[in-house]
């Protein structure tokens, strides 16, 4: 597993979502809502950029940073997710060499838009961003929300979202 989930504790009713969990009687009004805090390595290999790079930018204010438990600086995925979509804005493709008919590319949960019945998934994966409709139910199960890490395995014209164990 690249990321462990690290446990925050919040008022806004807007963190509520399908994943919060209620606090214990002491503290009825505070959800605990679970957030992908990434190494800079792993964040690194995301981006699809060097360490160095990630800790450049966050020196100079480009990514938001956080300190984990162990004191070593990291970033939340929802950060990373709104970086990661905010560098991808202006890449075009280029010509393509070679391909597969399957391909699996491990990215961050950038957005996730549910209805009663489905739910569209985007993903940014280094410079590319992949859309995924699938049922509300398989998107609540894997729990998917801005700032998880998540695997797009790309079939033909399906693409199925995999959360990596």
């Amino acid at each position: 597993m690249i990321a462990e989930p690290v446990v925050h504790y919040a008022a806004d009713p807007q963190l509520r979502t399908a994943i919060a969990k209620p606090i214990p009687q002491e503290r009825p009004n505070l959800y605990a809502v679970a957030v992908t805090a990434l190494k800079i390595a792993d964040a690194a290999r995301l981006l699809g950029v060097s360490d160095d790079t990630v800790r450049r930018w966050i020196d100079h204010g480009r990514i938001a940073s956080v300190t984990d438990d162990a004191g070593r600086i990291a970033v939340e995925g929802a950060e990373l997710a709104r970086f990661a979509r905010s560098i991808a804005d202006d890449v075009r493709p280029g010509a393509v060499a070679q391909a597969s008919a399957r391909n699996r590319f491990t990215g961050i949960v950038t957005s996730v838009l549910r209805d009663t019945v489905m739910a569209q998934v985007e993903l940014q994966c280094g410079p590319y961003r992949v859309v995924s409709l699938m049922s509300r139910e398989a998107a609540d199960q894997l729990q998917l929300e801005p700032g998880v890490v998540a695997v797009a395995s790309i079939k033909s014209t399906n693409v199925v979202v995999e959360v990596p164990a």
